[in-house]
């Protein structure tokens, strides 16, 4: 009776370790669709105000989640105190000490680092245009998730089970 029990909670344990895995790969995603989501906010502030920069985080900070608003908060009044010598570096000191708690791989901070380099420098027609390449782009990684989360939750739950299993004949 205690291994049968005992069978049951392995192959429930390990199975949970497979749940746990894929909830992990969906909400990834639901935070890259989010930050693509604030940067179509950002786009869309910028094309119909036309007001600098700061003031377009703001706006859009109070439509959005933290940590992102405080990101976005953050961000706004370094650049107007002035406080980094460039918009590029209190963009990427601001993306890393705000949104490190969303524990993004490091190719996609790099992508989240990337507008930093054109949103301060170029006219208004010119990086309407960078930012719609931007989103993009960021469309194309959010696919690639997307196709990969699909295959991962599959392999997830199936490992889960089969470790499970297999957990169970070597302990019987």
């Amino acid at each position: 009776m205690q291994r049968v029990i005992g069978a049951i909670l392995i192959l429930t344990a390990t199975s949970g370790a497979g749940y746990v895995y894929c909830s992990e790969l969906k909400a990834y995603l639901e935070k890259m669709q989010y930050l693509r989501y604030v940067f179509s906010l950002i786009k869309g502030e910028i094309a119909y105000t036309h007001a600098p920069l700061p003031e377009v985080f703001q706006e859009v900070a109070r439509r959005i989640k933290k940590p992102y608003r405080t990101w976005l908060m953050e961000t706004a009044r370094e650049v107007e105190q002035r406080t980094e010598t460039g918009f590029v570096r209190a963009w990427s000191r601001c993306i890393d000490r705000y949104l490190k708690s969303l524990g993004l791989k490091q190719e996609h901070s790099i992508l989240i680092k990337e507008p930093g380099t054109f949103l301060g420098s170029l006219e208004q027609e010119t990086l309407d245009h960078t930012l719609q390449m931007y989103l993009n782009r960021v469309d194309l990684e959010i696919e690639k998730l997307r196709e990969g989360l699909a295959a991962k939750t599959r392999i997830g739950s199936c490992l889960g089970v089969m470790s499970g299993i297999f957990l169970i004949v070597i302990l019987i």
